[in-house]
């Protein structure tokens, strides 16, 4: 496991990142980044002596897809709900964290309208924030 410096948004913030060792100081990214730009699955990443990423070496062509719920405590439950429902729906592998954030993996090829198409009501709506990371 390796750690994302996050510490530019909040102060001290790091993320975990869950790896592969490749070598002594490189990583492929083996599950799915909630908050760190720029690095998805299987991406292959050096580290520095405190095991943060330095850079990428390899990108997977991969991205994510990062949903963040932002309503009352009653509609998150229902809006969790419909977007379980949906991404699993559609196959995509995906991690929840505190059932507040979604991280979902877009392999290359794939096509993510149908379920980006069913998060832009609640987006509107002020319910959630989205956005696709590369």
């Amino acid at each position: 496991m390796i750690h994302a410096d996050l510490s530019d948004r909040q102060d001290s913030w790091r993320e975990q990142l869950w790896t592969r060792r490749l070598t002594a100081d490189t990583f492929e990214v083996a599950r799915l980044p909630f908050f760190t730009h720029g690095i998805c699955h299987r991406d292959v990443v050096t580290i520095d002596s405190n095991h943060l990423p330095t850079r990428v070496v390899r990108k997977s062509r991969h991205r994510t897809l990062r949903v963040a719920l932002v309503v009352e405590h009653a509609d998150r439950e229902q809006i969790h709900e419909l977007l379980r429902s949906k991404v699993v729906d559609v196959g995509l592998p995906h991690e929840w964290l505190q059932g507040t954030y979604l991280a979902v993996d877009l392999p290359p090829g794939t096509d993510e309208s149908l379920f980006i198409k069913a998060l832009e009501p609640l987006a509107e709506a002020g319910a959630l924030h989205s956005e696709i990371d590369s």
